[in-house]
């Protein structure tokens, strides 16, 4: 799987396929390009999505292997490997004699049971078959009598059965073959690309020439596909539900514009280029089930046969915004689960670190907790809400309010989360929340807590607990945003700070807390008012001191 993201992949850079098309030079940019915030990716969640591999939800094994089952092009496979049994004549390269085509067609139900076999439907029955081959559902052999045969491979009954493992990895190796295919087929030369004539170093330099080139351009398009699956499986994992369908236009989009910027009309030429290579390469991998897809509507291009330098049609240009048939003639694509599961195996396969959403809950709060602190690519409400199910409330929060104590480097990032849990637990949880109100730690998040679920008879916190409080809520946004300067000014603006902010910093730097200087002195540094800036740095001065 590809690395990262392109970040302005041209022409060049997919073997210039449908070279001179553009499709959709006409129309406004928004109508197919600036759906970035519709598929859930606004600015952050891009950059974060260049650099790590987002925890996604899969349906248990046993489901996905039922999914793999019910995609015809594995099906056929299967069918074909029972047909084999006990064995059946085959030619000397392994693939099915003459007579027996036809009915390999009917078989499958792609022919009619009376009549001739179509030759489409003969060729669809041969490219199952070589893909059974190629999973060794069929095995080749030779007779005494020097016979060629057929015969069912080991991992056919445990895969008509259902077993989870076996079908995954056979569908998984298939999801290679095909992909593999895909790109190949897309790095073939274009008929009537090949130049007349003959360079000046004779045949064997101009064939090694033209395999170069063939080679160049394999590894291009392998990694735009590469890519493209990569940007869908996050555009995935970020997706709510039922909106994982992304215009074509927009994936392309993802892969060409750079980072942080909006396309531009100088891009949509490049845009377009990636959109006609992947077009056919994505229709491959439909076959077998990782993709939904909706091609590119052919008409849109609208060249008229026999006719040399033929201009594909740009579509129409209209005052209103293209509605959402028209829309979609540009294609469509949604990643499936099983093809969730496929690229995130990929992706493993290459070193990546590629989540499942709720891996980090399987143990107690305590590593729940520490494991959110500690992972990068987390999905931290959705680890929480797989952890909070099925757990009796009061338990469940005390286990939690345990888990937050403590004053090392992850602790206050560990209270801010536990807060997020119990309220996801709510009124349920507030016995185990009382009694901590006392806590030197907790009692601070537990009265705001209580306050927040509608309680009136929580009693205020003793001064030194609310100072404590806020240092340490402070510290876990610092620990959360990253030193996030946008985020955490807006934090700063509703520090209580008074009319005196020297005497609330006097008080503030004699917190008790590990982290009070580096709170302090993002306060200094990002507060507007420059009084009360001044007095957080001469604060956080003392705080270091006092060290």
């Amino acid at each position: 799987m590809a690395g990262r993201r392109r970040k302005n992949a041209g022409a060049a850079a997919t073997g210039t396929p449908g070279e001179g098309a553009v499709l959709p030079a006409d129309l406004e940019l928004q109508d197919l390009y600036g759906a970035f915030a519709a598929h859930g990716l606004d600015d952050e969640d891009l950059d974060d999505a260049a650099v790590l591999v987002p925890p996604v939800k899969l349906p248990p094994e046993a489901e996905l292997a039922a999914q793999a089952k019910a995609v015809p092009m594995f099906r056929y496979a299967l069918e074909l490997a029972r047909w084999t049994a006990p064995h059946r004549a085959v030619d000397e390269f392994g693939d099915l004699t003459g007579p027996d085509r036809a009915p390999a067609a009917r078989l499958l139900g792609l022919a009619p049971e009376q009549g001739d076999a179509p030759e489409a439907a003969v060729v669809e029955a041969m490219r199952a078959w070589s893909l059974a081959c190629d999973l060794d559902l069929i095995e080749i052999g030779t007779t005494a009598a020097g016979e060629h045969v057929a015969v069912p491979g080991p991992d056919l009954e445990p895969a008509e059965q259902g077993d989870p493992e076996t079908v995954l990895e056979l569908w998984l190796t298939a999801a290679g073959i095909v992909r593999e295919l895909a790109v190949e087929a897309d790095s073939l030369p274009e008929e009537g690309e090949e130049e007349e004539g003959e360079p000046a170093g004779g045949a064997g330099e101009e064939d090694e020439e033209r395999l170069a080139q063939v080679e160049d351009a394999r590894d291009e398009a392998a990694e735009l596909l590469d890519e493209a699956l990569q940007v869908l499986y996050e555009t995935t994992a970020f997706a709510e539900p039922g909106t994982e369908t992304v215009p074509l236009g927009v994936l392309a989009a993802l892969l060409v514009v750079p980072e942080g910027e909006e396309p531009s009309e100088e891009l949509l030429g490049d845009i377009t280029d990636v959109m006609v290579a992947l077009d056919p390469m994505l229709g491959d991998l439909a076959e077998l089930g990782l993709l939904d897809y909706r091609p590119i509507d052919p008409e849109l291009f609208d060249e008229e046969e026999g006719e040399e330098g033929a201009e594909p049609a740009a579509p129409p240009v209209g005052e209103e915004p293209l509605d959402e048939e028209e829309s979609a003639r540009f294609g469509l694509v949604r990643l499936t689960p099983l093809g969730q599961y496929g690229i995130r195996q990929w992706l493993l396969e290459d070193g990546y670190d590629a989540p499942l959403v709720g891996e980090l809950a399987q143990g107690d709060a305590a590593e729940l907790l520490r494991g959110v602190c500690e992972s990068a690519n987390v999905l931290p409400d959705e680890e929480l809400r797989v952890w909070i199910a099925d757990r009796e409330p009061v338990a469940a929060a005390r286990e939690l309010l345990a888990a937050a104590r403590g004053s090392d480097a992850y602790a206050p990032m560990r209270r801010m989360l536990c807060q997020l849990a119990l309220t996801m637990l709510g009124a349920p949880a507030e016995p185990a929340v009382r009694e901590v109100l006392d806590d030197p730690e907790l009692g601070g998040g537990a009265r705001a807590w209580l306050a927040g679920q509608g309680a009136t008879d929580v009693p205020a916190p003793e001064r030194a607990m609310a100072l404590w409080t806020v240092v340490d809520t402070f510290a876990a946004q610092l620990l959360d945003t990253g030193g996030d300067a946008e985020l955490l000014r807006e934090l700063i603006a509703d520090l209580p700070v008074t009319d005196n902010p020297a005497s609330y910093f006097g008080e503030l730097w004699r917190v008790d807390h590990p982290y009070t200087a580096d709170v302090l002195e993002a306060v200094g540094e990002l507060h507007l008012d420059r009084a009360v800036a001044k007095e957080a740095r001469k604060a956080a001065f003392k705080a270091r001191s006092k060290g």
